[in-house]
């Protein structure tokens, strides 16, 4: 599935809530072991969707810059 996740969140159109929202969505939040959901796709699949919702300004701001940074600049090593 293809994510469009921008600085900004932004609103989903009613194609994208079929095929985004109710496709990958599980019907309830489940913790397992101390985990959100079944599995890692899962997990990654909801906060892609929340970020898009909410955009990457916002997520950044929940965590150390400096992990941020360190983040991105590995992603952009292995490019």
């Amino acid at each position: 599935m293809e994510f469009n996740i921008q600085r900004q969140g932004r609103k989903w159109s009613r194609t994208e809530v079929e095929q985004k929202y109710h496709q990958l969505c599980p019907e309830k939040i489940e913790l397992i072991e101390g985990r959100m959901f079944w599995t890692d796709e899962q997990r990654m699949n909801m906060l892609a969707l929340l970020l898009e919702n909410v955009g990457m300004d916002a997520a950044v701001g929940l965590g150390d810059p400096a992990l941020w940074k360190q983040a991105i600049d590995e992603r952009l090593k292995r490019q």
